[in-house]
């Protein structure tokens, strides 16, 4: 992958809750010049472990061959779903950059309250390693772990598809579609006609 091509394609994938049992996911593959062409969803069970599976019906059901690299909004979603980013990389074979925005202590304690004795849930948490910061040209800071590519690579394209504030644009345009969705599928047909 050249960081620095114009055409770039980046899968951004975020959440959106839809319930207490359910959560959409939106994926948004949107090129360097913010130009998107295409969109998707799966949902995700809240407080299963289909994560990683959903991150992958995302993608194929893109169908898209011309996509570089896929941008994730948390690697912990739909509360303590969580994401293997290296399963996602192996199944769609693209690099991965995980993004969060605060810093943290970090979420053992929480998943050992929620879930005791969930020791296959704790690795999964275990096995994403440290999150990076990254100082971005707006100013912000914005923490990632990338897989499969370098902490450079991934920093710049962070930077490059940030415009301001610390989410990039893929990321923030899916939050948004999901959010959309979302309202729309809770709102009743007389809601439209207001």
């Amino acid at each position: 992958m050249h960081v620095a091509k114009s055409g770039l394609r980046v899968l951004g994938i975020a959440e959106s809750y839809s319930g207490r049992e359910r959560s959409t996911l939106a994926g948004v593959v949107m090129r360097k010049d913010l130009l998107i062409d295409g969109v998707a969803f799966a949902p995700v069970t809240v407080g299963g472990s289909d994560a990683t599976d959903a991150v992958i019906r995302v993608f194929t059901g893109l169908a898209r061959e011309d996509i570089n690299l896929i941008m994730i909004s948390g690697s912990v979603i739909a509360w303590y779903n969580i994401i293997d980013p290296v399963a996602v990389q192996e199944a769609t074979g693209l690099p991965v950059i995980i993004t969060t925005y605060e810093e943290s202590e970090g979420l053992e304690e929480d998943i050992r309250r929620h879930f005791p004795g969930d020791v296959e849930r704790l690795a999964a948490y275990r096995r994403l390693g440290e999150r990076i910061p990254v100082r971005l040209h707006s100013g912000y800071a914005l923490f990632i772990r990338p897989y499969g590519l370098s902490f450079k690579d991934a920093a710049r394209l962070c930077n490059d598809f940030t415009r301001e504030g610390k989410v990039p644009e893929p990321i923030r345009v899916a939050r948004l579609i999901a959010r959309g969705l979302v309202r729309s599928s809770r709102s009743t047909p007389d809601d439209h006609d207001r």
